[in-house]
């Protein structure tokens, strides 16, 4: 039951908006609407869900006259602006659009009807509902969250044309969702005109938003309006912000009613690619841009708006749900492998991955080889085991005539990581040929695809999948998104250390420096607590690893390393409690999972304990308090749907005991008034503030761990 609290409580509750307190909040319970096209009037369309709403107009042209936060009852939208801008053949058209708008700083009702539109921009010529797409096909393999494939909702096309370029149509793509305010949008043009066209570059989304702030003089530290946006053209980075390329806050020079001095107040959110894509479309050809995902908040709240991001990644990208407890083995020696596979089978993993180092070549696809490793698969199979491998793509040298070519000096390095094959050179093609006939003749499946493609431009022109430096950039992103694309319709998994999770990736990196990991086996653990702590607020527990190093990793020697794992028992169990308690999978990289029944017994038990609690230690986290190293910390996961909606695990980094009295907030999980708090001992009835907090005393050993878990 979701708490009502009184309008005067909300100074209080910053995280609980108005809108939702006095009616529902979509990130606790169903929403009872369901997105919808409906015809407001004989000029006007509105795109909606009960959430948000885009309101269009379709004459004299279409354009967009309104996005409502009906959450809030905010209209965000001060400015009717081109639903897309186009650079074909060189020159500039407009798609869709109104002019004539008196102020740009709000939009009035009534102005509307005396805008009129650019005789110079493509015009609507049709439109038409239709059902929601689904970019990439998901083949169910392992156990993932139970998320709907393509989520519910609905579409509507507008369909544009321009009598100066004959039988050339634009065709933009809105969605909306069920249960989320998130909406797409995407292009295609196509080219039925006979001829040949160059799409020499586009923006697909161009909207003027209400200004978050105004400053009069000169500024850089913009508060931009309370929506985000995401798009599949992502990478170099390992979260959703740190790999957007595509989105950009952009002043607006017309605005000349706005605050800033100088016009300057980034007021206009478009979605463009950095560069290109100059793509020649043929006759009868089409070009599909990528999509952009737009959330509108109803908070200012760092939990609350980055719970809405992680649900969106959920809905949009529900393979990054599937979580399997992995060992990265670091040998192919048969004996040893099949020793490793048996223990994993044995203790309740899931999946082993033969890791970099340990003697793979997935590049290798001779008869031998693929023999070999077939074998392999074929036995972790028998195990219920899947079976992955590592391959490294960019940050390596090929050779002069099939590394990217830096536009600045024309040869090879230079690079994001130095040195890095072009993904369009006939090594690059061949490659991902190769990886495919690995994967598919041996079975293996999983990829951990390491130094994926980082954005690298390439200014050859002699390589055969691009023409030069202008639409380079697009074609290797489209060559490796359509393999993770292939991937996923596959069912293979792929760990991939940057954010390619819109195209098909399962799990990126966590977020945490490698040589951390040769510091004394003691800090590790804290540090891996800190890590997931802050490598939640942008991911669920399932879309990062985290890392073990049972074997060396990155120097420190034997300081550093849990085997013998018998002797470093404490700090083994550490690492299981602060990962598993996270909901996150590590990388636990070694030759084996345990030498003596002690460890054995280890393992298990954390195993076991995590598939009892899993649904709910992979549901999001509310972050309560970061480790320190000297008080207790916490990590605790919400979610109102599941018999246990919430959970919380309570860890000791001190060497002696700890009795503290926290705080944990459990509104997310949609608890009020009283929960039954259950340990491994007894469970009791507690009392939940009018905040839907809970005030417990606990006492923790010395490096010990509590968990607690709380129903209704």
């Amino acid at each position: 039951m979701t708490p009502v609290l009184s309008v005067i409580a909300l100074a209080v509750a910053h995280s609980m908006p108005q809108a939702h307190v006095l009616n529902h909040d979509w990130l606790i319970e169903p929403v009872r609407d369901h997105a919808r096209v409906v015809h407001t009037t004989d000029r006007e369309i509105t795109l909606e869900n009960g959430l948000i709403r885009r309101v269009f107009r379709i004459a004299p042209n279409a354009a967009t006259v309104a996005i409502d936060n009906l959450m809030t009852g905010e209209s965000m939208l001060r400015a009717v602006k081109p639903e897309a801008v186009l650079e074909i053949d060189g020159r500039t058209w407009n798609v869709g659009g109104l002019i004539g708008q008196p102020n740009l700083a709000f939009l009035r009702p009534d102005w509307l009807d005396n805008m009129t539109s650019d005789r110079g921009a493509f015009q609507l010529k049709d439109y038409r509902a239709g059902a929601v797409e689904s970019p990439v096909q998901w083949k169910r393999v392992r156990h993932a969250g139970n998320e709907t494939w393509p989520p519910k909702g609905t579409a509507l096309e507008f369909e544009y044309t321009q009598a100066a370029l004959p039988k050339v149509s634009v065709v933009i793509r809105y969605e909306m969702y069920d249960g989320i305010p998130v909406m797409l949008k995407s292009l295609q043009v196509r080219n039925g005109s006979g001829v040949s066209i160059r799409l020499n570059s586009f923006k697909s989304e161009k909207l003027g938003l209400v200004e978050a702030e105004s400053e009069v003089d000169a500024f850089h530290n913009w508060v931009y309006p309370n929506i985000d946006a995401f798009s599949d053209y992502s990478f170099n980075g390992m979260t959703a912000i740190g790999a957007s390329k595509v989105i950009h806050w952009v002043t607006d020079p017309a605005y000349g009613t706005q605050v800033s001095y100088n016009l300057e107040t980034p007021c206009v959110l478009e979605s463009s690619p950095p560069l290109g894509p100059n793509i020649q479309i043929g006759s009868g050809q089409t070009f599909a841009s990528h999509r952009t995902y737009e959330i509108i908040h109803d908070s200012s709240d760092r939990e609350r708006k980055t719970l809405g991001i992680r649900r969106l990644f959920r809905t949009f990208a529900p393979w990054s749900t599937e979580n399997p407890i992995m060992l990265h083995l670091t040998t192919t020696d048969p004996i040893k492998a099949r020793l490793a596979m048996d223990q994993a089978a044995d203790v309740g993993f899931e999946m082993v991955i033969f890791s970099f180092g340990s003697g793979l070549d997935a590049e290798d696809v001779s008869d031998a080889n693929i023999a070999k490793f077939k074998a392999f698969a074929d036995y972790a199979h028998s195990k219920g085991l899947q079976l992955g491998c590592y391959s490294l793509l960019a940050s390596r040298h090929i050779d002069d005539a099939n590394d990217a070519i830096n536009p600045k000096t024309g040869k090879p390095g230079g690079m994001i990581f130095g040195f890095s094959p072009c993904l369009q050179s006939k090594w690059g093609i061949e490659y991902f040929q190769h990886i495919k006939t690995f994967l598919e003749k041996t079975g293996f499946d999983l990829l951990e695809h390491d130094g994926s493609y980082p954005g690298d431009p390439c200014a050859s022109t002699t390589h055969p999948g691009h023409e030069g430096l202008a639409d380079s950039q697009w074609k290797q992103w489209k060559e490796i998104a359509d393999f993770y694309a292939w991937c996923r319709e596959r069912g293979i998994f792929l760990n991939v250390p940057d954010w390619y999770v819109l195209t098909g990736s399962n799990k990126t990196g966590m977020g945490y420096r490698e040589t951390n990991w040769s510091l004394p086996r003691d800090q590790q653990p804290i540090h891996a607590r800190q890590n997931m702590y802050d490598g939640t607020w942008l991911k669920a527990p399932s879309m990062g690893w985290m890392f073990v190093p049972l074997t060396e990793y990155q120097g420190g020697g034997e300081a550093a390393t849990i085997e013998p794992l018998k002797d470093h028992l404490q700090v083994y169990e550490q690492h299981m409690a602060s990962a598993f308690g996270f909901g996150v999978q590590a990388c636990y990289r070694g030759p084996r999972l345990y030498d003596s029944p002690e460890t054995r017994a280890a393992v298990i038990k954390w195993v076991s304990w995590f598939k009892k609690h899993r649904a709910i230690l992979e549901s999001d986290l509310i972050h309560v308090r970061r480790a320190d190293g000297k008080h207790l910390d916490v990590a605790l996961h919400a979610n109102s749907l599941l018999s246990e909606p919430a959970l919380a695990v309570v860890y000791n980094p001190t060497d002696h005991p700890i009795t503290e009295e926290l705080t944990l907030p459990l509104y997310y999980s949609g608890l009020s008034d009283a929960a039954t708090v259950h340990d491994n001992k007894e469970s009791h009835v507690v009392r939940l503030d009018w905040q839907c907090q809970v005030r417990l005393k606990l006492t923790v050993p010395a490096m010990g761990v509590k968990s607690l878990v709380f129903s209704k």
